[in-house]
């Protein structure tokens, strides 16, 4: 079992940027594959980035592709999530997900393991 807690949320203006970090606790963070998704009011949780267990593949929502950077650190047992040209449709919370598997996962429903989240509000 995993425990994810996210941290670097906050209010940042239209143009800016964030980096999120989201820190796993136990042994085999390497064996996990992770993702970003994010849930702003009203509407259903979506997909935002995704790594897997050795970083070597990642893979990115249309929405974000080319402003935001998924990446890890395994031996610190964390995954950022750095979020470049900020809109204020990007404003959500973001969750971090874990799943023990080899393949960057898409959807909500592969992921077993979930953070609490952490706000992300851009400001027009």
């Amino acid at each position: 079992q995993v425990q994810l807690v996210e941290s670097g949320g906050g209010l940042v203006q239209a143009g800016g940027s964030l980096r999120l970090s989201c820190a796993a606790s136990g042994r085999t963070f390497s064996s996990y594959t992770m993702g970003w998704f994010r849930q702003a009011p009203g509407k259903e949780r979506e997909f935002v980035a995704g790594i897997s267990w050795s970083g070597g593949r990642t893979y990115y929502a249309d929405s974000v592709k080319g402003r935001f950077t998924i990446s890890r650190h395994n031996a610190k047992n964390t995954v950022y999530l750095q979020m470049n040209s900020l809109t204020p449709e990007d404003t959500a919370v973001y969750y971090c997900a874990a799943d023990r598997d080899i393949a960057v996962l898409t959807r909500t429903d592969d992921y077993d393991y979930w953070g609490q989240g952490t706000q992300v509000t851009v400001s027009s």
